[in-house]
């Protein structure tokens, strides 16, 4: 097995690689590596199966669907380094241009960053996502996934590899540490010299185990306890609607709503409704039913159970949804900057004014009038596929697509100038 130190040494070596391909090199770098994930898919989902086999009973079947591929994820995976080539290559961008009273012009230039490292869990497809911005952004990734995903993610990097190879480059570009246990998290975190940005992608424990102790820059990514709240001029099925899909389309994701606030001068009819579309319809359906922990107001107009109290506080990444009621707009507002993580909060309301107050009081990456959050992702905002959805408010905020992955230097053209 090689070390993990090796494998950052080897990533540093393959920075000058990288800064020497242009837009059309790295395109085509990117169109063989999605080729090769078809092209490899039976080993690919022999190896996934086998993460599978290992994981069950110990991972909830929440999170075994993160870590399932099929043949139509394994195609979604492709078709997402695809849609990558189409993007702008923002290295080289001249982000602003100044010439001054000297005679000298003074060019602020999208760079890459170097080495991109990447620790992330179960969802074998943040492998691919993750390769295919760095190297279109100019970046060598050092990936290191969870225990419970590494077949799957070993045989996604040896395909994606494979592709490289056709071309001539270097497999290095593409990196991924075989060591699973936490020494090899630390060992990046403290890579100072060799890795230029850390990215967690992950749950709270993770994000906070690398922001906490990290050397290297790193950005906080991911932990979202999303709030919607239901004013008191919501129309009603569109309220139904978007809190069924926020909710119970794919719980496991950062983007799924964790809490409902719902305006007390019309919960009285929406919690009645709201109970019998995730709850009982979902038992009629034979589908998992939504687990609603109540406030001492909700409590008391339909059944459930009693909110604890870190419910509010818990990104549950399943099928349990915390209620609370509140008077108004304002109230919401402040409930949501008390126990929000910064990820994604919504309004459903027909009241522009209250839209407004929302949005302007609503501190986080991505505020939602009459839509759900679940639509916070690369690909919906128009950034290709994601390498994150940044919480924080320095370099990066929300999805972080290719521009992110980049910062900037200075480019200084003269004709003999001196100060």
């Amino acid at each position: 097995m090689k070390s993990t130190f090796d494998i950052l040494k080897e990533a540093k070596a393959a920075k000058s690689v990288l800064c020497s391909l242009n837009t059309e090199d790295k395109n085509n770098a990117l169109l063989k590596m999605a080729d090769a994930l078809i092209e490899n898919q039976e080993e690919i989902l022999v190896a996934n199966a086998k993460d599978l086999e290992k994981a069950k009973g110990t991972i909830s079947d929440v999170m075994l669907d993160r870590l399932c591929l099929t043949k139509e994820r394994i195609k979604g995976m492709a078709d997402g380094i695809r849609e990558v080539v189409e993007l702008p290559d923002p290295v080289g961008e001249v982000l602003a241009r100044v010439e001054r009273p000297s005679g000298i012009v003074v060019e602020k230039t999208a760079v890459p960053m170097g080495v991109v490292a990447i620790i992330y869990e179960s969802r074998p497809n943040v492998t691919s996502d993750a390769a295919a911005l760095a190297l279109k952004s100019g970046n060598v990734c050092v990936l290191r996934g969870g225990k419970e995903a590494f077949l799957s993610a070993d045989a996604i990097v040896t395909a994606m590899r494979k592709g490289l190879a056709s071309l001539g480059l270097p497999e290095t570009l593409i990196n991924l540490v075989q060591d699973t246990t936490r020494q090899s998290a630390n060992e990046l975190m403290n890579a100072v010299g060799y890795v230029d940005l850390l990215i967690p992608r992950g749950g709270a424990g993770l994000i906070k185990a690398v922001t906490e102790n990290a050397k290297v820059p790193c950005i906080q990514t991911g932990t979202g306890i999303c709030h919607i709240y239901i004013d008191e001029n919501a129309d009603m099925e569109k309220a139904l609607n978007i809190v069924e899909n926020a909710k119970t389309s794919r719980p496991s994701v950062c983007n799924a709503a964790e809490v409902l606030i719902v305006n007390s001068k019309i919960a009285n009819e929406f919690l009645p409704l709201l109970k019998e579309r995730i709850v009982d319809n979902r038992i009629k359906e034979g589908k998992i039913p939504v687990e609603l922990r109540l406030d001492e107001k909700a409590v008391k107009l339909i059944d459930g159970k009693n909110a604890g109290e870190n419910d509010f506080d818990t990104e549950f990444l399943d099928y349990i949804l915390a209620v609370k009621i509140v008077d108004c707009v304002e109230e919401a507002i402040e409930h949501i900057s008390i126990h929000s993580t910064g990820h994604s909060e919504a309004i459903i309301t027909k009241s522009n004014e209250n839209a407004e107050k929302f949005t302007r009081g609503v501190d986080s990456a991505a505020v939602y009038v009459n839509a759900s959050t679940r639509f916070t992702d690369g690909g919906e905002f128009g950034l290709g596929c994601e390498m994150g959805i940044s919480t924080q408010k320095l370099h990066a905020r929300g999805p972080m697509g290719l521009k992110e992955l980049t910062t900037y230097k200075f480019i200084i053209k003269g004709d003999g100038q001196i100060r």
